[in-house]
């Protein structure tokens, strides 16, 4: 569910057929079960490593189990899962457009569940949002940094001047990073907003259109670097024409 709500279970060791009889309960408001689904991920511990992902399963329709079921037991087969959408998070956040100022303001909310990348167990995340036309990155925004955690909460607004004409020209990447203060930063996971997005970034994005000054929250999954990073061309050069849209702002980082 989009909340902070990761529940482990005891470990029960060498078996296949592990026996758990555990109970956890979720405050959601009867309205939002349509939007929610419960995501059980089944792992094999390892004390010394990453633990591995055996598989999954993803129950939605939650209103089908809000009256009349009790305690009858549910079964599911269990799926091959994916790294990334078990590990890496989600995030949540905002975007609100006014087109006669043509800025976009896209407010962070919050992230959950973030894949530890420290040696403690956590990370340190910042958020960093790039603005995206032709394949060039024109300008970057950032949040601050959260020290030691998986879940932050951010409420913080990161802003761009885009005019209205450019406004289905233009994409925004939105990166989980960890902040380092010796090495490099690291990505945790990363989605993409926009006309052209896939599946919930284009959603996102048209709902954003389509409701003008008012702020179009969403929870996106996030994805490993390298299913976004095709759509920043490397081989833009300081002598490529620059795409004609207008994006110096006061907002700078």
């Amino acid at each position: 569910m989009n909340s902070n709500c990761l529940c482990p279970l005891q470990v029960h060791r060498k078996t296949l057929n592990p026996v758990f009889n555990e109970t956890f309960q979720f405050g959601v408001p009867l309205n939002e079960l349509h939007s929610r689904k419960l995501h059980f991920s089944v792992y094999d511990f390892d004390r010394f490593s990453r633990h591995d992902l055996i598989g999954q399963v993803v129950v939605d329709n939650l209103l089908d189990f809000s009256e009349g079921s009790g305690d009858k037991p549910v079964w599911r087969d269990i799926v091959e899962g994916t790294a990334e959408k078990a590990d890496l998070g989600e995030l949540n956040f905002s975007l609100c457009y006014l087109p006669t100022a043509g800025r976009l303001t896209a407010t962070v909310i919050k992230a959950t569940n973030l894949k530890a990348m420290d040696l403690t167990g956590f990370s340190d995340p910042y958020v960093k949002a790039s603005l995206i036309c032709d394949g060039r990155r024109l300008k970057k925004r950032k949040t601050s940094i959260k020290k030691n955690t998986l879940n932050p909460t951010y409420n913080e607004a990161l802003v761009f001047d885009i005019p209205n004409e450019n406004i289905e020209s233009v994409s925004i990447i939105i990166a989980v990073m960890d902040y380092d203060c010796i090495g490099h930063n690291e990505v945790i996971g990363m989605c993409r907003v926009g006309s052209d997005a896939d599946g919930p970034g284009r959603e996102h994005w048209t709902a954003m259109l389509a409701n003008p000054r008012k702020p179009i929250e969403h929870w996106h999954q996030l994805v490993e670097e390298k299913a976004i990073s095709t759509y920043v061309s490397k081989s833009a050069t300081a002598s490529s024409p620059k795409p004609h849209i207008v994006v110096d702002s006061p907002h700078s980082d």
